[in-house]
């Protein structure tokens, strides 16, 4: 029986069109549901664009009650993703699903994690460091953002003459390479 997926993203949902991509044919997993926070996000038309089923939520639906909990415990779903989703996740989620919700952060993590350092943010704190290296961290989620065990890190040369849209377009290099490899690799040690 194939694995899983949930992934929950808040914007465009470029790594989530990767992960969906990656698990189109095959015969380990699928993506089972896509969930936003946000209802205009570009995320929500990617799956609709794979016939995959998504689900919007609000403040109240995340964090008072266990709807989205019971939802993805009726979908059966085995591993959660966050793919640049902001929320920090809420008690009730991660006691449903322990050591089975994962982030994928743009940073060589703990350097550059934390409450508001998602996106450009961190690569403008990159350039401003002037760090010689950059990379990107997939981990398992706890309650504090950025903080949980590292699942993998890959690492890029940071230039001189580099801009915040070349490392940004590096780091995005990485994530679409390794985020969805990591995922399957993940699931294999599910029983």
């Amino acid at each position: 029986m194939k694995k899983r997926i949930a992934i929950f993203a808040s914007g465009s949902g470029s790594n989530a069109q990767k992960i969906m991509e990656h698990f189109k044919y095959s015969d380990t997993a699928e993506v089972a549901l896509i969930l936003s926070n946000n209802p205009e996000s570009y995320v929500l038309q990617r799956a609709d664009n794979f016939e995959i089923p998504s689900h919007v939520f609000d403040r109240h639906d995340f964090f008072q009650t266990d709807d989205i909990v019971k939802l993805l415990k009726n979908l059966n779903i085995d591993l959660i993703v966050l793919a640049g989703f902001l929320w920090l996740v809420p008690e009730n989620l991660l006691k449903a699903f322990p050591n089975k919700i994962i982030n994928i952060h743009p940073a060589l993590l703990p350097k550059f994690g934390g409450k508001g350092m998602y996106g450009d943010r961190v690569h403008k704190a990159i350039l401003e460091a002037k760090e010689s290296e950059h990379g990107i961290t997939i981990h398992f989620v706890n309650e504090h953002f950025d903080e949980g065990e590292v699942i993998y890190q890959a690492k890029f040369k940071v230039e001189s003459g580099d801009t915040l849209e070349i490392i940004k377009f590096k780091g995005q290099q990485l994530e679409h390479l390794h985020y969805p490899k990591v995922i399957e690799n993940l699931l294999k040690k599910y029983n």
